[in-house]
């Protein structure tokens, strides 16, 4: 049947108040950037009117702003799961103008599909191509769209012409059956494929709108001082596990969070001659992935998104044939999926807000209160990987902030998954050691050294018990820093147990 084409604006007017509407893409790649737009200005007008309009939001992970940012300052959002990282969207969760629900990407597809948050009413859609047999070829990232197309009632195509086309051969679409149905996931190894390099729809159920929008992805900050000494100390660790034959001499696959930081440790590894050729099975594939698989360093990228800033995105483009065998794109129930996480023997690496002494981590919450972005898909990876690794400056702010906390005040990652904390000071290698162990391992191979001796009186403070975790002053350092600016100021004489 002939595909049905409108515009941006009718296609917004299929969206009701009320609607569950999920979004394709992972952060800002392969996220539509239109049709949301003209949801919030519909929005906007039926608040003018003094009708309510809000919808629950269901997306890959974080998004452009064209979804988050321009939704949000609409207020549109009744609901919004599972990760963000707009400015916009993180000051008003925290201001509760909306229920945000924070939870692992591997486990959305699925929880949608169990029933878990009601009903999808609409999938809007980024696609390089849609035919008239219904086959939706996604951009840059595949997230959730598998499962909200499937289910939804109307899907929207943001057919975007400043993607090639010829992107079509770059994705693996595969879905889970759902229990007791599933049965094991055949990837064996990174590069194996599974699925369908398109998503299957009912073509009765597509509207088209036509568009032609660059990507919102801009770049990441540069590697400073400090960035370059985590990513020496990380590429400098994984040699000496090599040499104990804790690593083997082929190496592992890579899963590498979102930032500078990770940035900077892949880009260490690429340049130690001690490291061989790896590769990557991860959520997000970043600028230094790219450049390492151009030069060599890295031999095959399976990811859910292609999350790099507009001017290495054309040179992808422009070298399609290069990267077409070297790369997959994935849903993240399959990028993201614990079994093989385990199955793979994936190295994760990921970043912190905070760490405790006793090897606990804190990757979303700033003071315990306020959301940053979200725990993403770090649990997915940090719980079933091989080698679990945490990665953090040793302080913030200037140095009034410390990194290495006597305990975190949002827990994550508890002490049974993390086995590596580094810092640009050193490796903290808690595998295998108790309470004491790990706590004198992360404060003198990662904590600043203005704050070991802080950490150590906090440590010897006389606690009894398995876990010396002093009940009184374990938040000594964040009150600190709430009513002087700093925790180097911790005075812990001013905790006195009864």
């Amino acid at each position: 049947m002939a595909l049905q084409f409108i515009s941006a604006e009718e296609a917004a007017a299929l969206v009701q108040h009320d609607d569950n509407v999920g979004f394709s893409g992972f952060t800002h790649a392969g996220c539509p950037k239109v049709v949301p737009v003209e949801i919030a200005k519909r929005a906007e007008a039926e608040h003018a009117k003094g009708n309510p309009f809000k919808i629950g939001i269901f997306t890959g992970a974080s998004t452009g702003d064209s979804i988050d940012g321009a939704l949000t300052r609409a207020k549109a959002i009744k609901f919004r799961t599972p990760y963000q990282t707009n400015k916009d969207t993180r000051e008003a969760l925290n201001r509760s103008e909306f229920d945000f629900f924070d939870l692992h990407l591997s486990q959305l597809a699925q929880e949608i599909r169990y029933g878990f948050f009601g009903k999808i009413n609409v999938a809007i859609i980024e696609a390089c191509q849609v035919t008239e047999k219904g086959e939706i070829v996604p951009t840059t990232a595949v997230g959730i769209t598998p499962t909200i197309c499937r289910l939804a009632d109307i899907v929207i195509v943001e057919l975007n012409k400043k993607v090639p086309s010829k992107l079509r051969g770059l994705h693996d679409i595969y879905e889970l059956q759902d229990p007791p149905k599933r049965r094991e996931i055949p990837i064996y190894e990174v590069q194996n494929r599974v699925g369908l390099d398109y998503v299957k729809v009912d073509p009765k159920k597509i509207f088209v709108v036509e568009t032609e929008r660059d990507g919102e992805g801009g770049g990441f900050a540069p590697v400073d001082e400090v960035t370059a000494r985590i990513g020496e100390n990380v590429a400098n660790f994984f040699v000496s596990e090599m040499n104990a034959k804790r690593i083997p001499p082929h190496f592992l696959p890579i899963q590498s969070g979102v930032g500078n930081i990770a940035n900077a440790v892949l880009a260490a590894m690429g340049s130690n001659p001690e490291i061989p050729r790896f590769e990557v099975y991860t959520e997000v594939i970043q600028d230094a992935v790219i450049d390492m698989m151009q030069k060599g360093n890295i031999s095959f990228a399976s990811g859910c998104s292609l999350t790099v800033s507009n001017e290495v995105l054309h040179q992808f483009y422009n070298d399609l044939d290069f990267f077409k065998n070297k790369l997959v794109l994935r849903p993240s129930e399959i990028s993201n999926n614990p079994g093989l996480a385990r199955r793979l023997g994936i190295i994760a690496l990921n970043t912190a807000i905070e760490v405790d002494i006793f090897g606990n981590v804190n990757s979303t919450h700033v003071n315990g209160t306020k959301m940053m972005n979200g725990i993403g898909g770090s649990g997915d990876f940090t719980r079933n990987s091989y080698l679990s690794v945490f990665l953090t400056p040793s302080t913030a702010k200037n140095g009034a902030i410390s990194c290495i906390v006597p305990k975190v005040t949002h827990e994550d990652h508890n002490e049974h998954s993390v086995k590596i904390i580094v810092s640009e000071y050193g490796v903290a290698d808690l595998r295998g050691k108790g309470p004491w162990k790990r706590a004198e391992e992360i404060i003198e191979k990662c904590a600043h050294p203005d704050y070991r001796p802080l950490l150590h009186e906090y440590l010897n403070r006389g606690v009894k018990g398995h876990i010396p975790q002093d009940l009184y002053a374990c938040f000594a350092f964040h009150h600190a820093l709430r009513e002087t600016g700093s925790m180097l100021n911790t005075d812990f004489s001013k905790y006195q147990r009864g």
